[in-house]
């Protein structure tokens, strides 16, 4: 099958070479070209979008952003006016379930498979190709491209109808958030009452309390290790996602406002481009204690 990927930033860069060793012609395309060298050195082949929608069965998208997934696919210079009727767009941005549905229905129009594909597992579920894939759209659509999320996916689920598959997402982050500041409070917790961290994460993560943001990421805050497997600005994006659905459902969500919060103090700080895990040096700064 000829792919089409555009975004090979953090995680697309594992996922395409995934995608290049089970045999598969990739072409790519990345704004900043020269995070695209490592596939094109390994067989990608790098062009302008416009080619790569004129010539590829399937078009994967991985962009940090909904306004680029709009520029991208609706724009003036969009993929979507020169995708082949019969092939498939799958976006695995974590997006907007607004303009997810948009895109199936401008999809659909012109004989084009659109589906709503985020994912989880962070940096080291796309290298381990261990990811979960949460689809929104028709059966035959991912029927068409299962084999290709297979490569670097242990779980994949058509969890309804197009924007289904963001809301998916949108669930998975709320209880992310949750995760996080409990991790970053019970390291806290545990340095001031003088455990060893270490031995503390191994301990409980093998209890109920345990979780990968517990058993990963904590270890990662413990090193001081705050390089990026999921941006701060990305998550703060997907937050405030989030917050506008409940708000669109009426619903109140106060700690997932409060965690958007205290990542909003973290930019403050200049940890924009950091990983998630950062979110400790925010509660440093607020207890004047830090761990390490």
């Amino acid at each position: 099958m000829n792919i089409g990927w555009i975004g090979t930033g953090v995680m697309g860069v594992s996922m395409c070479r995934h995608i290049l060793k089970a045999g598969h012609k990739l072409r790519i395309y990345n704004r900043t070209v020269t995070k695209t060298q490592p596939l094109v050195e390994a067989g990608a082949e790098f062009v302008q979008p416009r080619e790569l929608a004129k010539h590829s069965d399937a078009v994967f998208l991985m962009l940090g952003y909904p306004k680029d997934v709009e520029q991208v696919v609706l724009g003036d210079q969009g993929i979507l006016n020169h995708m082949k009727k019969g092939t498939v767009l799958v976006d695995h941005t974590t997006s907007s379930p607004e303009l997810a549905e948009r895109i199936f229905k401008q999809a659909n129009e012109r004989g084009v498979e659109s589906i709503d594909a985020p994912v989880s597992g962070g940096d080291i579920g796309a290298r381990e190709g261990r990811l979960v894939v949460m689809c929104g759209g028709q059966q035959k659509a991912l029927d068409r491209i299962s084999d290709i999320l297979k490569v670097y996916s242990a779980n994949v689920q058509l969890m309804g109808g197009a924007g289904l598959g963001q809301h998916t997402k949108m669930v998975n982050q709320i209880v992310l958030a949750g995760n996080m500041i409990g991790t970053v409070e019970g390291l806290l917790y545990g340095h001031k009452c003088g455990l060893n961290l270490e031995q503390l994460i191994n301990t409980i993560k093998s209890g109920a309390a345990n979780s990968t943001a517990w058993s990963v990421l904590g270890l990662r805050m413990v090193k001081g290790d705050f390089e990026p497997g999921f941006y701060v600005e990305h998550f703060i994006k997907d937050l405030s996602i989030a917050i506008n659905e409940a708000n669109r459902l009426n619903l109140s969500l106060p700690g997932l406002a409060l965690v958007k919060q205290l990542y909003h103090a973290l930019v403050a700080q200049g940890g924009a481009r950091y990983g998630t895990q950062a979110l400790l040096l925010a509660l440093e700064t607020l207890n004047n204690h830090k761990i390490r």
